[in-house]
């Protein structure tokens, strides 16, 4: 019924449907908009407006709440909601928390008890985000991010994990349960299928905990045994026993390596200093599978925050993203003197994808 629209409603969508041509991202909104008339012409019901309505709601006000912070990296911590406060890997967290906001870092935890509470106590309000979920029973937001201005309440999970991983430049996975896991796996078949960036992924647990040990094992023995995945994709993933050794991982993941994304078909990696000649050579050599033709060239570009950096240029084939990371392990530990920057990492590889 027409007259359910507010005319604020019809007055800022028609301001809108004029200034399409000289939005800096027209085209985007353009499509955003036919997609809706396309469902308001269809069968859609109820139920469906309302899951459009939420997901829109949800990507809304977490654009809104992440904008000002796309300056600093930030590190996901997963792990369980039922991890009591005397567990060692409650201590554990919140010092991987603290150590990852002196690394320069910020924080992002689901906002619950447990392992989320830890790393948002670890990480201090200043440093950390929370984003809730609604369930159908009460999870209130623990008190070191309850009120805080970056406490995000999403109404689905789809939305919430979007989020996590576009945000995020590192995850950090503590033991958990069927929602940790869950978490953990999105991020892996997201990665693996080159719909998300490559982002260091360290599954943290003290010395003497099994539990990442026996998880292994059931990857190797149920999927890589079984050739349900390559042997590259375990690469995908490491693993740390105390907060220092994952912080580390984390950092050096980002010594040589900046970022990447996609320029057209080609895949650029930015760098934090120059490759010599000869490297770039070895590299052809050594990585020329990850090539769907030509080799891997290196020149300078311009990054998203318009500075100047060296970068490599490949045409990808992006069933090989184990192989992938197994380059910038390369690069990472090649001896050069890069000036490490913490900087954004801008356009990541699945946002173009």
């Amino acid at each position: 019924m027409t007259g359910s629209v507010p005319e604020a409603i019809r007055q800022k969508l028609a301001a809108l449907a004029q200034e399409l041509d000289d939005h800096a991202h027209g085209t985007f909104a353009s499509e955003v908009l036919t997609h809706l008339h396309a469902i308001s012409q269809s069968q859609a019901d109820a139920s469906d407006w309302e899951v459009i309505a939420g997901t829109l709601g949800d990507m809304a006000e977490a654009f809104r709440v992440f904008h000002p912070h796309r300056q600093t990296r930030k590190v996901a911590v997963f792990g369980s909601a039922r991890t009591p406060e005397d567990d060692p890997l409650y201590e554990l967290t919140v010092e991987v928390a603290e150590q990852a906001v002196r690394c320069g870092f910020e924080v992002m935890t689901g906002a619950g008890p447990g392992v989320m509470e830890a790393a948002n106590r670890g990480a201090g309000s200043g440093h950390s985000f929370g984003l809730n979920v609604q369930l159908p029973f009460e999870q209130s937001a623990n008190p070191y991010i309850e009120g805080d201005k970056k406490l995000l309440t999403f109404r689905y999970f789809h939305t919430r994990k979007l989020f996590f991983l576009r945000e995020t430049d590192a995850v950090v996975v503590m033991p958990g349960g069927f929602g940790t896991l869950d978490e953990l796996f999105e991020g892996l078949t997201l990665i693996q299928t080159s719909k998300n960036p490559p982002v260091p992924i360290v599954l943290l647990c003290p010395e003497g905990d099994d539990y990442w040990q026996r998880w292994n094992d059931y990857v190797n023995r149920a999927l890589l045994d079984r050739g349900l995945i390559s042997a590259e994709d375990v690469g995908l993933y490491t693993t740390a026993a105390t907060a220092a050794e994952a912080l580390e991982q984390i950092r050096h993941f980002y010594r040589v390596f900046h970022a990447s994304r996609f320029r057209g078909d080609q895949l650029q990696l930015l760098l934090h200093c120059e490759l010599p000649e000869q490297e770039l050579a070895l590299i052809n050599e050594h990585f020329s599978d990850l090539l769907l033709g030509g080799h891997i060239s290196s020149r300078r570009c311009q990054d998203e925050a318009g500075a100047c950096r060296d970068c490599l240029e490949l045409w990808f084939d992006q069933t090989k993203v184990g192989r992938l990371y197994a380059l910038i392990a390369h690069l990472n530990n090649l001896s050069l003197s890069p000036e490490t920057s913490l900087e954004p990492p801008g356009h990541r590889l699945g946002q173009a994808a």
